[in-house]
């Protein structure tokens, strides 16, 4: 590879946006990495091999997706601003293993695509995520249940130290608990802002989520479990009691969910976010039984 002549090189992407007379779009989070050595983070921590069928996500103006045609077998990206499109017909025409679908992530049928260009085996998503809607799409990965592999992205840095967050710290959350029960996550690097163009506001960090075989604990209703854990962080001021039974989501009494939380050998007056994944599938078995 001659990184003189690819995209991350800021004077080769100058000369493509001036080229295609390319104004970035706010709404669609556009912030273009053009650091090679934050580059072969993402390919080294998502273990991308000649065996491998990668679905980016966002591909942009392809700057990470010719690494990734460079590493994988095969390339599958997926982008929404059909501005970009005749941009990425001309910047990844060298590679014959890529294939660029103009369409929202949040709207296409993974699963079919999974099909069609993998056999259905497991695949590995990478992606430069729009900070505006990392978390739906990271959720709307896992709770489709789609073949993945792993899922390797650039998000900003706060949501990244949220996703690997434990009970009781100040960044443990709905999406800590979400991320974990599907993935083990694991932070791979730290982003400066200036490794993009433009700069966004803030730092931003490269995480890997690696499915797990089959979810880290085991409960009965996985629906039920995450709507207990959505309001129990609803008001994290509020007892776990006081959460669950004002849930719009939830038809649980006080008296229910203290019951169930005595059951647990537990006092009435915990806090949701001192919970961990094991006690949230237990106190979604006991109340699915009332």
């Amino acid at each position: 590879m001659d990184l003189e002549k690819m995209l991350v090189n800021p004077k080769v992407t100058a000369q493509v946006l001036q080229k295609y007379d390319f104004k970035f779009a706010k709404k669609f989070g556009q912030n273009f990495l053009i650091d090679a050595h934050v580059i072969g983070k993402i390919i080294q921590s998502a273990d991308i091999t000649k065996e491998d069928c990668v679905l980016e996500i966002g591909p942009g103006i392809g700057t990470l997706t010719q690494f990734l045609a460079e590493a994988a077998g095969r390339v599958i990206s997926v982008e929404i601003d059909n501005k970009l499109i005749p941009i990425l017909e001309d910047t990844l025409s060298a590679y014959d293993n890529v294939t660029v679908i103009n369409d929202d992530i949040m709207k296409v049928d993974i699963g079919a695509l999974v099909r069609e260009y993998n056999g259905g085996r497991p695949v590995k998503v990478v992606a430069n995520l729009p900070y505006y809607i990392t978390t739906p799409i990271i959720m709307n990965l896992l709770e489709k249940h789609v073949p993945l592999d792993s899922i390797t992205v650039m998000v900003q840095k706060e949501v990244a130290l949220r996703m690997q967050a434990g009970p009781g710290s100040k960044d443990y959350g709905a999406l800590s608990m979400a991320v974990q029960y599907y993935t083990e996550p694991y932070l791979a690097a730290n982003v400066p802002q200036n490794c993009f163009m433009p700069r966004p506001a803030v730092d931003s960090a490269v995480i890997r989520l690696k499915l797990y075989e089959k979810p880290s604990v085991e409960v009965r209703d996985e629906k039920l479990m995450f709507k207990l854990i959505r309001a129990s962080f609803a008001q994290r001021r509020k007892t776990l009691v006081n959460g669950v039974s004002n849930s719009p989501e939830l038809a649980f009494s006080k008296e229910e969910v203290a019951d169930a939380l005595k059951q647990m050998g537990l006092s009435e007056s915990v806090r949701g976010e001192t919970f961990n994944l094991e006690q949230f599938a237990r106190l979604s078995d006991i109340l699915g039984d009332m």
